[in-house]
């Protein structure tokens, strides 16, 4: 698939977390125990999986399908046609409900910040991924998990989503020219 030019380098850095992600993978599953964490909670791991490349790499593979879809939205997002750049009456002819559904940018500039903070996003949740990828590919079975773990792996969610939020607060801000 070929990107637009304006996303481009915003996806170098979900690139090069899916790399490191994947070669930190590929490094250590041949050290990793016949079980390995299914699931984690803030209690500690409370279910267990035999060792297979689709329970060691679980987090990689959600992390690319993740990458795809916010990657396609950023894309779809460049591709519509902002309000500035309808011509005029070019949406009165839609019933209310349909116009107030259309939630288009502002302009093409609202536009690149939606992708771009989408992208961001993603690369926030690939942050995520890549410290519950630590505690999957511990060397030893161990049941116990710090308490942090949580807080951490939510944080750059956060945080992601958060600018998120910024740009579309800011698209809807900005007045349509």
């Amino acid at each position: 698939m070929v990107f637009s030019a304006p996303i481009r380098l915003w996806l170098l850095p979900n690139a090069v977390l899916l790399a490191a992600l994947s070669l930190w993978g590929v490094a250590r599953y041949p050290h990793l125990p016949h079980r390995i964490p299914q699931h984690i909670s803030i209690g500690g791991v409370d279910a267990w999986t035999e060792r297979s490349i689709g329970s060691a790499f679980v987090l990689v593979f959600l992390f690319i399908g993740v990458t795809g879809l916010l990657t396609a939205c950023a894309e779809l997002t460049l591709r519509v046609t902002p309000h500035s750049e309808l011509p005029d009456g070019a949406t009165s002819f839609a019933p209310a409900l349909v116009r107030s559904s259309l939630n288009r940018p502002r302009t093409r500039a609202s536009a690149l910040r939606s992708a771009r903070a989408l992208l961001a996003l993603n690369a926030c949740i690939g942050i995520s991924l890549m410290i519950g990828c630590g505690v999957l590919w511990r060397s030893a079975p161990e049941p116990q998990v710090s308490g942090w773990l949580f807080t951490a792996m939510v944080a750059p969610i956060l945080v992601g989503t958060a600018l998120t939020i910024a740009s579309a607060a800011r698209d809807r801000q900005a007045p349509v020219n």
